[in-house]
């Protein structure tokens, strides 16, 4: 997080077109590096059992960035401080924050449950012995090394799906204003409103699925009905596009889908791997699904520019959503940890009863 928001900041201040791009590599060797270490970091503090919600309150973040962060650009981007273009400010300012938290996290987030001094010790001790024997359950199963979890077929199935919905994903980010505003006809001002539907109905479904998946304990079809619900809304897209109402709440459904399936998904792994060996596969899974991401919007282009409608794109955004829940369905991944069946009773639950 420092080192996101030291390159954010800098990025503020570059000057030529080879200082953007060296910094705008770094930037994202530091958001890569981010994220499979948050997702590691869950499993030294969360359950089996309650890990879906864990990840869905993490990836709530985004689309609730993009309801306070789209606003907020907006009126950075129209600032002239002391000589400053606005879009300097947009990533100077923006960058100050992860600083600040990065900082806030050294200090307060400790490693593990027992090192946390603001957690009673009967809270330390309850959530380090169900921790500890979530892990002694893996390694009776299997003990990976980095090496053999990337081998294991079930990390391998993993890739192919998410490498197919970041495709999809990167492509509706960076398309879908375009499509509202050609589908709609509507100003600027009203089509940035109307991207944040999307973005809301994503919120709820993130919570929703997550709290259900926990509920259940099931996380394959968790993962894989959003996925195909997202491929069904652009699939209909196609004749819906004419009508733009319509467009409108399927573009508002597609969004609804496309985050629910990351908490089920993220927990998929975290039933198997553990330490080192998870970290490495969530950043292997991580970088080859972000590498869909740069091919995805030129693809949408492409065929944009070669048809003169984005009818083609919508199909192409449906087929890879199908494709990644139908390699999700045949996915075969249980767990023999403690907790994958429903939460054990804390301490001072147990006692009140």
């Amino acid at each position: 997080m420092i080192s996101w928001g030291l390159v954010t900041i800098f990025s503020g201040l570059v000057h030529s077109p080879g200082q953007f791009y060296a910094a705008r590599f770094v930037l994202g060797a530091a958001e890569a590096s981010f994220f499979p270490g948050m997702i590691v970091y869950l499993t030294h503090w969360i359950r089996l059992s309650e890990r879906g919600r864990a990840v869905a309150i993490l990836y709530a973040a985004i689309p609730s960035s993009a309801i306070i962060g789209a606003p907020l650009a907006g009126w950075l981007l129209g600032i002239g401080w002391r000589g400053m273009a606005g879009w300097r400010w947009l990533f100077i300012l923006e960058g100050v924050p992860a600083i600040l938290m990065g900082i806030v996290t050294l200090f307060y987030l400790t490693d593990w449950p027992k090192e946390a001094k603001w957690l009673a010790a009967d809270e330390r001790d309850w959530i380090t012995r169900e921790l500890a024997l979530e892990k002694e359950a893996k390694k009776e199963t299997a003990h990976y090394t980095i090496w053999r979890a990337f081998r294991d077929p079930r990390v391998l199935l993993l890739l192919l799906p998410y490498l197919l919905a970041n495709t999809s994903n990167a492509s509706v980010v960076f398309w879908l204003p375009t499509f509202i505003k050609r589908l709609s006809g509507l100003p600027s001002s009203k089509v940035a409103f109307l991207v944040l539907l999307p973005a809301i109905a994503g919120l709820f479904g993130l919570l929703i699925n997550g709290w259900h998946s926990d509920k259940t304990g099931e996380r394959r079809w968790h993962t894989a009905i959003p996925l195909a619900g997202v491929g069904i809304s652009y699939l209909l897209l196609i004749p819906a596009s004419p009508h733009f109402p319509l467009a409108m709440i399927l573009f508002a459904m597609g969004g609804g889908f496309v985050f629910a399936y990351y908490p089920a998904f993220w927990s998929m792994p975290t039933m198997i791997l553990s330490e080192s060996a998870a970290a490495a596969t969530f950043g292997l899974i991580n970088s080859v699904g972000h590498a869909g991401g740069f091919f995805g919007p030129y693809i949408i282009g492409d065929l944009s520019m070669r048809t003169g409608s984005f009818l083609p794109g919508f199909a192409f955004i449906a087929c890879c959503y199908l494709l990644a829940a139908f390699f999700v369905s045949r996915l075969k991944i249980q767990s023999s940890a403690r907790g994958a069946a429903g939460p054990v009773p804390h301490p001072q639950a147990s006692a009140t009863s």
